[in-house]
């Protein structure tokens, strides 16, 4: 098997249900096309001004002020800053966290599922920056019911990518010793994005999730040809 490139993905993943830690306070009581896009311009205000101050440096006055509405306006969606900051989180959360997800009736070896599934995960990271970095650059900032539901999630999808290495792994497929190390190393290429990733840089960010998938597979042992028994 040859993979030199990150490939459109042929099937869809298993919707898995997720239920959503963030405490939603504010006045809103019922959801519209208008209101959502009132929402997501609060969101894009508050995101931009996290990425570049910090979640401590950022205060509700700021994101109002960079809206130019009154803070009731704000307040209308979203009871403070931190169901902001989580409501941000949650989404690269589950997008990244389900990445190993597939339909019940995808039948390919696991060596591709895997493939695709780190495809996944770091095309989601990417797309999602910088709010699915908040998490590694500042998790001081969460509740804990936060920090349990996305706890929950991470077993889930290691628990799903360590199945499939192994899997992969009897099929001769992968090259590794210790599961979870492996599964962690490889994740960890997307998880450093924080340090270094940057929208306007020197690749694509098609160009950079190849890169990075490359480096996961090989962190991953992943043969281009099955081994012989």
């Amino acid at each position: 098997m040859g993979i030199t490139k990150v490939t459109p993905l042929p099937k869809q993943p298993r919707q898995r249900t997720v239920a959503t830690p963030v405490a939603v306070r504010g006045r809103q009581k019922a959801s519209t096309a208008a209101t959502d896009e009132k929402r997501e311009r609060i969101l894009r205000a508050a995101q931009e001004l996290f990425d570049q101050q910090g979640y401590a440096n950022t205060t509700m006055e700021q994101i109002v002020q960079t809206l130019g509405v009154t803070k009731p306006y704000v307040y209308y969606y979203f009871h403070n800053k931190q169901e902001i900051f989580e409501t941000l989180s949650w989404r690269p959360t589950v997008a990244c966290f389900t990445a190993m997800d597939f339909a019940p009736d995808d039948t390919r070896p696991a060596h591709e599922k895997v493939t695709e599934g780190m495809e996944r995960l770091i095309r989601a990271t990417i797309a999602h920056y910088p709010a699915s970095c908040f998490p590694y650059r500042e998790p001081q900032v969460y509740r804990p019911e936060y920090v349990a539901a996305q706890k929950e999630l991470a077993n889930h999808f290691y628990a799903q990518l360590c199945a499939l290495l192994e899997a992969g792994r009897r099929d001769g497929m992968f090259d590794f010793n210790d599961t979870r190390i492996t599964a962690q190393a490889a994740c960890s290429l997307p998880g450093f994005l924080y340090a270094w990733y940057r929208p306007d840089g020197r690749l694509s960010a098609e160009a950079v999730t190849a890169e990075l998938a490359q480096l996961a597979w090989r962190v991953l042992g992943l043969r281009r040809t099955r081994r012989r028994a």
